[in-house]
């Protein structure tokens, strides 16, 4: 999975490239995200990707609702991060095992929600922007399931 993000980086805060761990509420600055769920299931997972190396993933029983996720399978479902800053803009590629979340999502078409959230380094309230490939109603919420317009068909080898 790749983020791209083109623009006067200049005017944003990007956190910078640390050792990368877990971190929780990743979206209180820029940050990148992905959302997997299989269709016609209420639960889905949501993955958090920092250009600091940092991450985060939750498992969510339906809208809202989050599952407990072990500290094995959090190990499991850790992404590998790369991120990389230049004058042309910033790319951040992201690989999470599907097989970690269950067989199911390798085999199946899933449904994926993919977002950003920019934090400005000045400027008007709010600081946050958050962009998405679909904003389902006026308040942004990556959480909705209509927010999830992307299709990935079944990967086969």
């Amino acid at each position: 999975m790749g983020f791209r993000l083109e623009g006067n980086l200049g005017a944003l805060r990007i956190p910078q490239a640390a050792e990368g761990r877990f971190a929780d509420e990743l979206w209180r600055h820029t940050c990148f995200e992905l959302f997997v769920a299989l269709p016609g299931l209420p639960r889905y997972h949501e993955f958090n990707f920092s250009p600091s190396g940092d991450w985060a993933v939750y498992a969510f029983d339906r809208y809202r609702q989050r599952a407990f996720l072990a500290d094995m399978e959090l190990s499991a479902l850790k992404p590998e991060l790369q991120c990389a800053a230049s004058t042309a803009g910033l790319e951040l590629t992201a690989q999470v095992s599907l097989a970690a979340l269950s067989p199911l999502h390798v085999r199946s078409t899933l449904r994926l929600g993919l977002s950003a959230v920019l934090e400005r380094k000045d400027g008007p309230d709010p600081l946050l922007s958050y962009w998405a490939l679909v904003h389902p109603d006026a308040k942004p919420d990556f959480h909705h399931p209509e927010s999830f317009a992307l299709t990935l068909d079944e990967i086969r080898n």
